[in-house]
């Protein structure tokens, strides 16, 4: 039972990197963010940091590489939507 766990969790954060990765990699390469909520993003790197820090707790490598990944690409995301609404210049 606890190889199907793995593979569960190998699946899982597979799934979910492959999913965030492209939003990210376009973001970062485009400096678009119009369509980018940014209550949403700030949600979502929460979220990630909370599940980052319980991979670490309970050493859950599939937890906290994922979220880990996923913590990253919602910071610079993030830092980019804060640079495009509130500091670029008009």
């Amino acid at each position: 039972m606890e190889s199907l766990f793995d593979i569960c969790g190998l699946v899982g954060s597979i799934g979910l990197v492959l999913g965030y990765l492209p939003q990210a990699i376009q973001t970062i390469r485009t400096r678009n963010t119009d369509g980018i909520s940014l209550p949403g993003f700030i949600m979502m790197a929460v979220g990630s940091f909370g599940f980052l820090t319980q991979g670490l707790i309970s050493a859950n490598y599939y937890i906290t590489l994922t979220n880990f990944i996923t913590f990253v690409c919602s910071v610079i995301i993030f830092g980019i939507k804060m640079y495009n609404d509130y500091f670029k210049k008009p």
